[in-house]
C-alpha cells in the first residue's frame, strides 16, 4: 500500500493545494468517518486556523472532485472517508455510532441489483450494515455482570 499522499491528491483532482485541504485530508487520513465537526476540532488541534464553516466548504470541493467520499448513515451527521473509488461498504455500530470499511463480498460493482430496477441502469449500491461493534457488546456483558 502507497503512503497517503494529501497533496497529490489534490493535483490529481485539478485542484489547489491549500493548508486547510492538506490537513482536512490528513485529519481524515489518521480519523476516517469522521463528521465536519469532529474535523474542526482535529484541524484547529493541528495549528491550522480554520472556521468551522471553511472546514464544511472545503469537505464540499473535496467530495464534489472525488477527492473524498460522504456517507450519511441513518440518524448521523454526514460524515467523510478518503477511502475512494471502490467498491466498499460501511459497518455502523448502533450503539456508540463507530462505522467501519468492509470490503465487497462481491467485488465488482453493482454488487446488489434491484429485483425491479425500473427502467434505471444501475452504477452501484450502497450498504450499510448495522450491528453492535465488540467494544459496546462487551461493555453490555460486563455492565449485565455488574462489572465495573
Amino acid at each position: 500500500m502507497e503512503p497517503f499522499e494529501p497533496a497529490g491528491r489534490l493535483r490529481a483532482a485539478g485542484l489547489k493545494v491549500t493548508r486547510g485541504r492538506v490537513a482536512a485530508l490528513d485529519a481524515l487520513a489518521a480519523h476516517s468517518h469522521a463528521t465536519a465537526e469532529q474535523l474542526h476540532g482535529r484541524i484547529t488541534a493541528a495549528g491550522v486556523p480554520m472556521t468551522l464553516q471553511a472546514v464544511y466548504l472545503a469537505l464540499q470541493v473535496l467530495t464534489d472532485h472525488g477527492v473524498l467520499r460522504r456517507i450519511e448513515p441513518a440518524g448521523s451527521a454526514a460524515r467523510y472517508e478518503v477511502r475512494v473509488g471502490d467498491n466498499h461498504h460501511h459497518l455502523v455500530c448502533t450503539r456508540c455510532s463507530r462505522v467501519v470499511d468492509v470490503d465487497c463480498a462481491d467485488g465488482a460493482a453493482p454488487c446488489l441489483l434491484p429485483a425491479d430496477d425500473h427502467g434505471f441502469s444501475v452504477a452501484e449500491a450502497e450498504i450499510t450494515f448495522w450491528g453492535v461493534c465488540p467494544d459496546c457488546a462487551h461493555a453490555r456483558t460486563t455492565e449485565g455482570r455488574g462489572i465495573a
